[in-house]
């Protein structure tokens, strides 16, 4: 009875330990397969997010897109949108009509051109449109949020990499007085540095040395000495 007893306490042993073995493994299989979801999940989003890149579009040379009816371009400031229209068209033939979060453009009668939601809202108080030499809708239109570009004219239109917008650099004569001063100062510089040549801080320190020492004509001063 003995041996049995201790037969049937080994069979129990082993059983448990079977248990947890299995147990253990169960988990370690759960913690492996959310691994492999997270890591299958997250390589979709780059796969998703790297898509959506390739499919952004270089901007023109106006920071917009030419479509196939109409062109548009931006700063950070402005929507410019040209629409061309039958040679010896007549504004009062037209139609274009911008709200703040919509646009639409075309000839009365007939579908519109552009019909759509803008991509951002707009002053539409500030906004202006024209027909040029007959055949071309100008228009301009204002952002109210001037601090970021525009990806494109109408939501669920093709939208540019806004990475490769590139800004207006700015004229030194719609400057006041001391920020041209100061870029023209930083231009001075560079151009200085790039030939070996001292900049305007230190040509200025060279001119006091000079005037010192002129001032002080008995005094020794070593070779090469400058002002600090």
């Amino acid at each position: 009875m003995a041996i049995l007893s201790d037969y049937e306490e080994d069979q129990q042993h082993q059983h448990s330990s079977s248990s947890s073995s299995s147990s253990f493994s169960s988990k370690k299989d759960i913690i492996l397969a959310e691994k492999e979801a997270d890591a299958t999940a997250k390589k979709a989003e780059e796969e998703e997010e790297k898509q959506q890149k390739e499919n952004k579009l270089v901007p023109n040379k106006d920071n917009g897109l030419d479509m196939e009816n109409y062109s548009w371009g931006q700063s950070l400031q402005e929507v410019t949108v040209n629409v061309p229209v039958p040679q010896g068209t007549k504004s009062s033939l037209l139609l274009c009509d911008i709200k703040t979060n919509s646009l639409k453009v075309g000839l009365k009668g007939q579908p519109p051109i552009i019909d759509g939601e803008l991509f951002k809202p707009v002053k539409v108080d500030d906004c202006i449109w024209s027909l040029e030499d007959k055949k071309m809708i100008n228009i301009l239109i204002c952002k109210r949020d001037q601090s970021e570009w525009w990806k494109s004219l109408l939501k669920g239109d093709p939208e540019i990499d806004t990475q490769k917008a590139e800004p207006e650099p700015s004229k030194l004569s719609d400057l006041d007085s001391e920020t041209r001063s100061a870029v023209e100062k930083m231009m001075f510089d560079q151009r200085q540095k790039q030939m070996g040549l001292p900049t305007s801080d230190e040509i200025q320190k060279q001119e006091l040395l000079k005037q010192f020492m002129a001032q002080n004509p008995n005094m020794k001063f070593p070779p090469g000495a400058q002002f600090m």
